[in-house]
């Protein structure tokens, strides 16, 4: 069987592992003063296998690392359409594959520089073994790792991290958060639908980094880019705030809880 062959097989059986719970461990978070209610599955009642080697996810100097560059928008702004901002986007949004040692689990992720740095939320990698998460990249049937992590957090819900890869289209960081009302495009992998593209409007801001959206927002959607009409991102898409709403009540992390850890130029 040949290296591509065995590539795709292991993707399959990712996307057999993750069954019917198409997101990864949690589709909701907390926050303390929204009282966002959380969206927790059996299966984030796993116990952890006793020799399974966990993640540390505690970071000892919270600072900006000036070896990371994030590119930042410095042209004149020009908005465009959401079919503009998709083809020239789709390819900085990945799938991420992650499993507790039990079960599979898919969310989602996207590029911030061309070396390989990316974001998702935290509670897609929360409880994941080292080494078993698996990145899938739009048009690519090679499984890719993440090497580094950067900086997690699990009260704002996300994490940095680099992949294995180089020359990554990405996404440029916006300086300014987005106003209520303004337009957003999301990009995500929503119940394992590869990429899908939905469009909204910023609702509220529900925290001092927490938006409410109207752009739909599936299990699988964690982790995506959240972009304004400037092609810039301006946020990661996490979940919905109640189960069974018929409200479009979605949200996301501002991408500002990024910026204290990364150097932008």
């Amino acid at each position: 069987m040949d290296s591509k062959l065995v590539n795709i097989v292991h993707i399959l059986l990712c996307c057999i592992l993750i069954g019917a719970t198409s997101c990864a461990h949690k589709s909701g978070h907390r926050s303390r003063e929204a009282r966002v209610q959380e969206r927790r599955g059996e299966s984030d009642k796993v116990t952890q296998v006793s020799n399974l080697e966990t993640r540390d996810t505690s970071v000892p100097d919270a600072k900006v690392r000036r070896d990371i560059d994030i590119p930042v928008n410095n042209e004149k702004k020009i908005k465009l359409e959401g079919s503009q901002i998709f083809a020239k986007y789709n390819s900085a949004v990945f799938m991420v594959f992650t499993s507790d040692g039990f079960n599979g689990y898919q969310g989602s992720g996207f590029f911030l520089n061309s070396n390989g740095l990316a974001v998702s939320n935290y509670h897609v990698f929360k409880g994941t073994s080292v080494g078993a998460e698996q990145i899938k990249l739009v048009g690519s049937d090679q499984p890719y790792q993440v090497t580094e992590v950067i900086h997690s957090d699990e009260e704002e819900d996300f994490i940095i991290f680099r992949v294995n890869v180089s020359n990554t289209n990405y996404i440029p960081m916006a300086k300014n958060r987005p106003l209520i009302g303004e337009k957003v495009y999301a990009i995500g992998s929503p119940r394992g639908l590869e990429n899908t593209f939905s469009s909204g409007e910023v609702s509220q801001w529900r925290d001092r980094n927490l938006m409410q959206i109207s752009a739909l927002i599936d299990h699988g959607s964690s982790g995506g880019a959240l972009i304004n009409e400037f092609g810039e991102v301006v946020g990661i898409t996490s979940g919905t705030f109640y189960d069974g709403s018929q409200a479009n009540l979605n949200y996301a992390w501002s991408i500002d809880v990024v910026k204290p850890y990364v150097n932008m130029k």
